[in-house]
């Protein structure tokens, strides 16, 4: 999908808003409901970093960083992966803290990680992302 859209004829500020809103779109749904570990993410990042490498989009010398800084700030403007996973995985368990009595899926949802394991656990994973 992120070639498809990197070959359009979009200019460059367009591709890398695209790629935001479909690419990480797409993952952050997934989180919290599959277990990604974070060297998966980081993985993802980099086949990312190297297509736009590839399409002449990104610069092969040029800082990493710079992919993830805002436009306004000089740089891309591309969504972070593995800031976004941590932070959904926060925001998940921050609700299932603070939601779970008046919700009825939630507290099915607090059974059920109470019942998993504790590294698999979405309360866990974020209490060490708080560390």
């Amino acid at each position: 999908m992120i070639i498809i859209i990197i070959i359009s004829a979009l200019n460059t500020k367009n591709k890398i808003t695209a790629i935001g809103a479909l690419s990480v779109t797409v993952l952050r749904y997934s989180f919290g409901i599959i277990n990604w570990r974070l060297e998966e993410i980081r993985e993802f990042e980099r086949k990312i970093r190297k297509v736009l490498t590839m399409y002449k989009l990104r610069n092969p010398k040029g800082d990493i960083d710079r992919v993830y800084v805002k436009r306004k700030e000089g740089g891309r403007g591309l969504l972070q992966i593995e800031v976004t996973h941590k932070a959904e995985i926060t925001d998940i368990a921050e609700y299932l803290n603070t939601k779970y009595i008046e919700d009825q899926f939630a507290n099915i949802v607090e059974s059920h990680e109470s019942n998993q394991p504790n590294m698999n656990s979405t309360i866990t994973v974020a209490a060490k992302f708080a560390e």
